[in-house]
């Protein structure tokens, strides 16, 4: 009986696993394209908030390549990828200021339009992967900063259509510069969270495991 329990909470567990990979997968593949193209926009339309929001879907496209390397591995490779993802997201969330501090110094001017059309297809985008990541928020520490991720692009999304209108109809640059700055007081944010939490299981870890190679295995 013992057995026959151990032996479906394993099925149950690899089904999980294999529901997350396919997750995974396909916002991996999405944050990807999302970052090519609005890279490409940001840099031509020389928005700031753009090109922002675009390096954070280049790091989550980062986060989401390790987490499928760690999804069959044990509670430490996850909790070290987690801890990964928020060093990642500090690392960005620096870059984008001193990218603000650049537009400052220079003064160039934004293409509203493009960095609104932009702004509408990474939220769709989004939006979509927010959908699939929703149901797995919950599963581990590994899922939960995923789906942070996720939940913060959606806000840089909305974020950047709200400075394109401002610009549009203000023809100031300077919402551009304040939603690319907040942009990355979010990327820190965030990572500060994210850093805390995979410390703490971390430490969980360590104190429940003796010693602490085993749970590197497990």
């Amino acid at each position: 009986m013992a057995d026959s329990c151990c032996e479906a909470k394993t099925d149950e567990l690899v089904l999980l696993r294999n529901r997350q990979a396919r997750v995974l997968w396909i916002v991996l593949a999405v944050n990807a394209i999302l970052f090519v193209a609005g890279f490409t926009v940001g840099w031509a339309a020389r928005s700031t908030a753009l090109l922002a929001d675009s390096l954070d879907m280049f790091g989550d496209a980062l986060v989401y390549a390790f987490t499928l390397w760690v999804l069959h591995r044990g509670s430490v490779w996850r909790a070290r990828a987690s801890l990964s993802k928020g060093v990642v997201q500090a690392v960005f969330g620096f870059l984008v200021l001193g990218q603000a501090i650049w537009k400052i110094s220079s003064g160039l001017e934004v293409n509203a339009t493009a960095m609104g059309v932009m702004g509408f297809v990474s939220l769709a985008g989004n939006s979509w992967c927010f959908y699939l990541l929703w149901s797995h928020r919950s599963d581990d520490i590994n899922m939960r900063s995923t789906w942070l991720c996720s939940r913060n692009d959606l806000i840089a999304n909305s974020a950047v259509l709200a400075a394109a209108a401002v610009v549009a109809v203000s023809n100031n640059p300077w919402p551009d510069v304040v939603v690319g700055v907040a942009i990355a007081v979010l990327f820190l944010r965030t990572a500060v969270t994210v850093i805390g939490e995979s410390r703490h299981e971390l430490m969980n870890i360590e104190r429940t495991s003796v010693p602490v190679g085993q749970a590197q295995r497990s």
